[in-house]
């Protein structure tokens, strides 16, 4: 069962979301917020698998200052941005802030489902126009010479790499980051997917390259 929570300003989108999602058995939409602060504390009350976020919510904290506080708080968390902005700006700030997918409002209710289920196994969902344009932009970076995965990385799988280069074990990158060692194994296999890499020793010499430890090589 996906236990989701939705976060959207409109009340008739929640409820319109909520009785789709509902009538499917294999989820089931745990709690409602309307702006990104009480979406941030029912999340971290009632621990959903999905949170659906809008990014546009006028009143209170929006949906993209919300996505990146809330990864902070619950690294392993899985948010799906859904947004009415058929907009490459709006896709790379959602995925910079932390977001695992992005989907349009005007998308049909299966590509939702889809979706939904995609980011809560744990891969990423972008839908296709999205996929097309961050290929383009990916493509156009590399040509040019100034894309660097290292900008990919958030803040806490920095950390997490840092630690890792430093010879610590998870057990003990946990106890110093005051999490749980299954987060630990999430941010070092996302490390490991956005940074291309499969050991540990390869983790070290990039960290060690990006003077992560006091000096490079």
């Amino acid at each position: 069962m996906i236990n989701i929570l939705l976060c959207d300003d409109h009340a008739v989108v929640r409820m319109g979301l909520k009785m789709l999602l509902n009538n499917h058995e294999d989820m089931q939409v745990v709690g409602e917020a309307s702006e990104g602060n009480e979406g941030i504390q029912q999340a971290l009350e009632l621990k959903p698998d999905v949170v659906v976020m809008d990014l546009s919510m006028p009143h209170g904290k929006d949906g993209m200052s919300a996505t990146s506080e809330l990864k902070k708080l619950m690294p392993e968390i899985a948010i799906l941005i859904l947004t009415m902005h058929d907009d490459e700006e709006y896709l790379f700030r959602g995925i910079q802030a932390g977001a695992s997918g992005c989907i349009l409002k005007s998308a049909p209710h299966d590509e939702l489902l889809a979706a939904i289920r995609s980011v809560a196994s744990g891969n990423a969902y972008l839908h296709p126009s999205a996929t097309k344009r961050l290929m383009e932009e990916y493509i156009g970076s590399v040509k040019q010479g100034n894309t660097d995965t290292f900008n990919l990385l958030s803040d806490r799988e920095k950390e997490v790499l840092t630690l890792i280069a430093k010879g610590f074990s998870n057990k003990e990158i946990a106890e110093q980051l005051v999490i749980s060692v299954k987060t630990v194994e999430t941010h070092k296999g996302n490390l490991m997917e956005k940074l291309q890499m499969k050991t540990r020793p390869e983790l070290v010499a990039y960290a060690l390259k990006k003077g992560l430890l006091g000096y490079g090589i």
